[in-house]
């Protein structure tokens, strides 16, 4: 009996010592794979961010190739985003799972340098509390030799506060006479709002695309419930209180030499239903050319697209407009007009849609990729769309040159390519019957042909409209969010702000806090010095100095 209980339990050992081995073997399998795994997810995470660099690159180099060149961008920044943040979750798994070995070797990601932390902002040092006696011997005389600094970049949310503005009362003892202090100025009735907390919802709703109601909702969130109709109502009384410098950005843009001109849809509420307004915007932007003025961009809104209204915005403008072909424009380029002529210019990226649609070679790539149908492309338009590129190559390569200097190289390089592009769609058109798509096309450029012509001639007039278009951005991404405007009313409000915020952006300065700093002061600013006000002549700098002054 003893013998075989010795045996059952030594044979009950190796079982336990195999388990034990194969429960190791098991460990190291799970960890060599999730090893594996780390280093497979930081490899499509590496080449996710190569794609990424090489298309804002390519972008930055070459141009806009397509219109849907940017959203492929974001795209590919989205899919950095996921695999990045999985090769980090993979890398953690990793170190867990090796942890429990000590015959697989770790795996550390290896990333790029950390960005050095801004200088202006403040620091904060938190020292921990260092040891009070030796760990090795227990003594106490201990001697600092030096320290390490580990900098982490942290957020302090938001915080609220009650300002109370104590103004206080005195009485004469000779005349009793009470005297006080005057109260101050607020852009808002009553001043319930603080000018921080005023920009801050400015910026949110027109900037931000963040409807009131949603801002609420936050605030409420916060511990401060704010009403909607308040809100609503400091809305109006900013607005109206920056009726004067939009006024002067109004002046600023419509000064320009050469505007770029735009429209896009704006859905507006109605009584049971939703129509379509129209949101136009003129940019004046001479940077291109090496111009000193300043950048700046004016909204308008409109119920409807009727050719009245850019007549009625540009009644006073006389110089080159940038646009499309959009048959309101028409009689704003009639001879004799007055006060002046407005030459048309037309938009080389505009006449190279329709081709692009029909030349589209990655497109079809990504649709065979995806086993879709491969859309019919055309070798007539791959051949339109390679010359008109060539146009926009030489422009690159004299952008920030001055109007003279880029005349000059237009007559010696751009001449011709557009002369031989001339002939080559009237002998193509020759060939095609009247309702194609290419026949279409041509028409669309050869029918205007002075006005895609014309900056052969000045060497002022751009090759595109990109610069309204980029100015509208903000509102075909918003429109997303906050669906439709209220009214017309709400439109033509909307369309005030956006004019100072994109400004604003247009000359690198933030939106909010020149907002804030110019509700704080301009209730008692002298009138005849708003100019100081505008975006292009404020500066952080000039407000810290005068509330140090205050």
């Amino acid at each position: 009996m003893e013998a075989d209980r010795a045996a059952m339990s030594a044979e009950l050992s190796s079982l336990r010592e195999a388990l034990a081995a194969e429960r190791a073997k098991g460990l190291e399998v799970t960890a060599e794979l999730a090893v594996a795994r780390a280093k497979g997810s930081q490899d499509d995470a590496l080449i996710a961010h190569q794609k990424l660099q090489i298309a804002k690159l390519t972008r930055q180099i070459y141009g806009q190739r397509s219109e849907r060149s940017a959203r492929l961008i974001e795209q590919l920044a989205l899919t950095f985003e996921e695999l990045e943040a999985g090769a980090t979750e993979d890398e953690l798994v990793a170190e867990r799972a090796v942890a429990q070995v000590t015959t697989v070797c770790g795996f550390t990601r290896t990333r790029a340098e950390r960005q050095t932390f801004p200088e202006h902002l403040p620091r904060e040092r938190v020292v921990i509390d260092p040891p009070t006696a030796c760990e090795c011997c227990g003594g106490n005389r201990l001697r600092k030799l030096g320290e390490d600094v580990t900098r982490t970049l942290e957020c302090v949310p938001r915080q609220w506060k009650i300002v109370e503005t104590v103004r206080e009362k005195f009485s004469c003892r000779d005349c009793e006479k009470i005297s006080q202090p005057p109260a101050p100025f607020h852009a808002v009735p009553r001043g319930w709002a603080g000018p921080s907390l005023l920009a801050m919802i400015m910026f949110e709703k027109f900037g931000q695309h963040q409807p009131l109601n949603r801002q609420c909702e936050r605030y409420a969130l916060e511990g401060v419930p704010i009403a909607l109709s308040t809100m609503a109502d400091a809305v109006g009384s900013v607005c109206s209180a920056l009726e004067p410098l939009l006024r002067r950005v109004e002046a600023h843009v419509l000064a320009a030499e050469r505007l770029y001109g735009d429209d896009t849809t704006v859905p507006v509420l109605a009584k049971g239903k939703t129509v379509t307004g129209r949101c136009w915007v003129y940019v004046r932007d001479d940077r291109p050319f090496g111009g000193a003025d300043p950048p700046a961009a004016m909204f308008y809104y409109s119920p409807d697209r009727k050719g009245e209204h850019p007549q009625a915005h540009l009644v006073q403008y006389s110089g080159i407009l940038q646009a499309d072909a959009f048959d309101g424009y028409n009689q704003l380029y009639l001879p004799g007009r007055k006060p002046g002529p407005i030459y048309e210019a037309a938009c080389w990226a505009h006449a190279r849609r329709p081709f692009f649609a029909m030349a589209d070679i990655e497109e079809n790539a990504r649709r065979r990729a995806s086993g879709k149908r491969e859309i019919a492309l055309s070798p007539i338009a791959i051949e339109v769309v390679r010359r008109i590129d060539t146009l926009f190559e030489i422009e690159r390569s004299i952008n920030g040159k001055s109007a003279q200097e880029r005349l000059e190289v237009r007559q010696n390089l751009s001449r011709p390519v557009v002369e031989d592009l001339h002939l080559y769609m009237q002998e193509q058109l020759a060939k095609l019957a009247r309702g194609h798509d290419l026949a279409k096309a041509f028409n669309y450029i050869l029918k205007r042909w002075a006005s895609f012509t014309l900056f052969l001639e000045d060497g002022r007039v751009c090759l595109s409209n990109n610069a309204a278009e980029r100015g509208l951005r903000g509102i075909a991404l918003g429109r997303k969010s906050w669906l439709f405007c209220g009214s017309d009313r709400g439109g033509r409000r909307a369309a005030s702000m956006y004019s100072l915020i994109v400004s604003a952006k247009m000359n690198g300065i933030d939106p909010q806090a020149w907002l804030a700093d110019v509700l704080a002061r301009i209730a008692s600013h002298p009138a005849h010095r708003l100019d100081e006000f505008l975006p292009w002549n404020w500066s952080p700098q000039a407000m810290a100095i005068s509330e140090q002054a205050a």
